[in-house]
């Protein structure tokens, strides 16, 4: 008699206990038993996909997450593979919010942790001490950097670093615009990050010189310097002589004991995959979680991303104004893209799709996580500043270039950026990449600070999220991020009006 061997049991993630679909951890071909009573696959299923635990009729709503993550284009049959051929989006143009209660808010403690960092007069503390060069017009973007690279000769060992701040915008901008540009720019100028800022014109552009200083909390002092090229004989040895100056004040700065509360987080995500909310971005959350009660703050935006999943966010609002501002901003954006003629859902990414985030509703779900449980204190248009402790709701794009730099421009000192598929970019502010998977920091580790991958093994996660939360501690201490290393820092502004 023929002995009957079982098919091994396939690698698979059920997410939450109430979900239609598991996530699949290895690549299963067509007629494989799913295991412990789940079906037998009916399609080749690639590594990170999902499959349907039951049948599921079409029109009907499928859960991820123990949330909806889109509607049945067809009837789904248990073991089936369940991506863009079968299931859809079911997200609205808009939404009604109503609240129920306010999330009680944490004390600030003093003894849950401490870094080394800058203390600011205005009370904020720095992780870097850096000269900034911020050019005011793209006009005069290669002036800045020149100026940047001549000063390192002489800035190394007294500061920490200096660096331009470019982008290809400050004139032929009009309205809302243009104060959109001078905004992000003043922000970015005020980073604790900075212990000195040269403010860099050309003389004739939209966006004066004289207009961003007065945006500025502090104006004129022996930290913010400014001229306009047009007006000296030769703008690169004025700039390096201004450098000379800020430096000889920044020079003076010195690390102390700083409490974790004292630590402003931006968080994000790019080129995820479909184990980026299973690994990374709840690793980054838990996390978010230990600054959040210690009195810290944790800053999340790229708003298109939290479209399906901001009844999460709102229910953890500190009050109703806050709940108010957080339904207003996520309606303001679906309007935005509406009255470009696009939908919400224009959304997952390629990659997402390819590493089997099948629609925004799923992205969505995972990404939010990042931002952990804490009450949500407050929400910041675009270009401000963090004003509460807690968690923060920014208002920016999903762009990776553009939401870092924001995150920076609020204060956030350090940028915690979660990806599947990986990328080099960094932002003004010290950028940590996080990979879900072992086998992407295992391919880039010149990219990778962090490999989020072990987390999914079974008690793994709490263990990841202390050698996270050392890793950060050490990153705000002065150790170099890979982006810093690799001399990769991206500024980007969100521009959303007529060029002239």
């Amino acid at each position: 008699m023929a002995t009957v061997t079982e098919t091994p049991r396939v690698s698979r993630v059920l997410v939450h206990p109430d979900d239609d679909v598991v996530v699949l951890l290895e690549d299963v071909v067509r007629g494989a038993s799913l295991g412990d009573g789940l079906p037998v696959c009916a399609q080749g299923i690639a590594r990170g996909h999902k499959a349907a635990r039951r049948a599921i009729a079409k029109g009907e709503l499928v859960r991820k997450y123990g949330a909806p993550i889109g509607r049945a284009r067809q009837d789904i049959a248990p073991g089936d593979w369940v991506h863009t051929h079968n299931l859809e989006t079911a997200l609205t143009k808009s939404g009604e919010y109503v609240f129920c209660a306010p999330t009680k808010l944490i004390e600030p403690r003093d003894d849950a942790g401490c870094f080394l960092g800058y203390q600011r007069s205005n009370g904020a503390v720095g992780i870097r001490n850096e000269i900034w060069i911020v050019a005011t017009v793209g006009c005069v973007n290669r002036t800045a950097e020149r100026i940047a690279s001549r000063a390192l000769s002489f800035a190394q060992g007294r500061v920490d670093g200096v660096h331009a701040i470019t982008h290809p915008y400050g004139c032929s901008q009009l309205g809302d615009d243009l104060a959109r540009t001078r905004t992000i720019l003043a922000s970015l100028a005020q980073s604790p990050n900075v212990g000195g800022v040269l403010v860099l014109g050309l003389g004739c552009e939209s966006n004066q010189v004289q207009e961003l200083i007065g945006e500025l909390d502090g104006g004129d002092g022996p930290r913010i310097r400014h001229f306009a090229t047009q007006d000296v004989d030769d703008e690169v040895e004025r700039g390096i002589d201004v450098v000379r100056e800020l430096i000889a004040v920044a020079e003076h700065d010195e690390r102390t004991p700083q409490p974790l509360f004292k630590l402003v987080l931006g968080v994000k995500c790019g080129g995820s995959d479909a184990l980026s909310g299973l690994t990374a971005n709840p690793l980054v959350g838990l996390v978010a979680d230990r600054v959040t009660r210690a009195g810290g703050t944790v800053v999340l935006t790229e708003i298109p991303e939290i479209f399906g999943a901001e009844h999460i966010l709102m229910q953890r609002a500190a009050s109703e104004a806050v709940f108010n501002a957080i339904g207003a901003l996520v309606n303001d954006f679906k309007r935005y893209f509406s009255a470009h003629g696009e939908p919400v859902s224009e959304n997952p990414s390629p990659g997402n799709l390819e590493g089997g985030i099948t629609t925004l509703e799923e992205k969505s779900l995972g990404a939010v996580q990042k931002a952990g449980s804490g009450a949500l204190t407050s929400v910041l248009r675009y270009g401000e500043r963090v004003n509460a402790l807690g968690v923060a709701l920014l208002e920016a794009p999903g762009n990776d270039a553009v939401s870092t730099t924001a995150l920076a421009a609020s204060g956030a000192q350090i940028i915690l950026f979660t990806t599947g598929r990986g990328t080099p970019l960094g932002g003004p502010a010290p950028t940590l990449k996080i990979s879900s998977n072992s086998q992407l920091a295992t391919r880039k580790p010149h990219w990778i600070d962090f490999d989020a991958g072990p987390a999914l093994n079974e008690g793994a996660m709490q263990a990841s999220a202390d050698m996270l939360m050392s890793l950060i501690l050490r990153i705000a201490s002065g150790e170099r991020a890979k982006n810093e290393l690799n001399e990769e820092r991206e500024t980007a502004i969100w521009k959303s009006g007529v060029t002239l």
